[in-house]
């Protein structure tokens, strides 16, 4: 079963998965599911979250919604511990660039190396991370990610604590009836 984080939708189902089937099926896509991310999911579902909503939003407003489905997938295709490079960063002499900065560069490389990637997916990709990198986008489609990623990343942070909470509210209404 595939889904993104608020839907119920299975996404195997749906047109969506037209544009991402290969993306989604390829086994170092897959691996990403080996690296925490935003605390309480895996940097594959976040991945699909972002997919996923980018693609609807972009479809809503008639834009390129296969390339920002693609590149949502994609955005974020680096192997590599986040923590880790932040502590080497932190340690080193040398003038390392943030994480911020460095990412998305590493995720186009890797994503070039698998698929062919077009200039919006390119752009959406190295883009996603402004206003905390210099560069803006050059699409409209790469706004929608740069809101749609942090989107998903306050709903990845928030929606297990959203649930223990609401557990929490559950066993207090058992308990007072």
């Amino acid at each position: 079963m595939l889904h993104a984080i608020g839907s119920k939708k299975e996404l195997t189902e749906l047109e969506y998965y037209v544009y991402v089937a290969d993306i989604l099926e390829n086994e170092l896509v897959q691996g990403l599911k080996n690296y925490r991310h935003h605390i309480s999911t895996n940097r594959f579902q976040h991945c699909v979250n972002v997919s996923y909503y980018n693609y609807l939003i972009c479809r809503f407003f008639h834009l390129d919604a296969a390339s920002a489905a693609r590149a949502g997938l994609l955005h974020d295709l680096y192997y590599y511990d986040t923590k880790t490079y932040r502590k080497v960063r932190r340690r080193s002499s040398e003038a390392i660039q943030s994480h911020n900065a460095h990412h998305p560069n590493v995720a186009l490389n890797n994503a070039c190396a698998l698929f062919a990637v077009n200039a919006v997916e390119e752009d959406i990709i190295t883009k996603h991370m402004w206003p905390l990198t210099k560069a803006r986008p050059q699409y409209k489609e790469g706004y929608v990610i740069v809101v749609v990623d942090k989107y998903c990343a306050a709903l990845e942070v928030l929606a297990p604590k959203m649930r223990m909470a609401m557990q929490k509210l559950r066993r207090l209404k058992k308990q007072a009836a």
